[in-house]
């Protein structure tokens, strides 16, 4: 259980900056597309390495989801904060 809560806390951290630059380029662009699918391996590597099983796939791609979600959505909020103070 410790092994399966590591990688989820890895898969979430890992894609917080990945939404953090994705929020500022164009959507479906290619850079877009990059920051999207390059933490994937690096997870997939992850639970492979610990020996964490298939079925927790759909989980920590909801995991890697909403660390691009929050990722995005703090840089939105920085920025929106930088905008007023100005």
């Amino acid at each position: 259980m410790e092994t399966l809560m590591f990688v989820v806390l890895i898969t979430f951290l890992l894609n917080l900056p990945f939404g953090w630059l994705r929020e500022g380029v164009r959507k479906f662009s290619p850079l877009w597309f990059l920051y999207v699918h390059l933490p994937i391996p690096f997870i997939i590597a992850l639970r492979i390495g610990l020996g964490v099983p298939w079925k927790f796939a759909p989980l920590l791609i909801a995991i890697a989801v909403l660390g691009q979600f929050v990722g995005a959505r703090l840089r939105r909020r920085q920025f929106a904060s930088l905008n007023l103070e100005e």
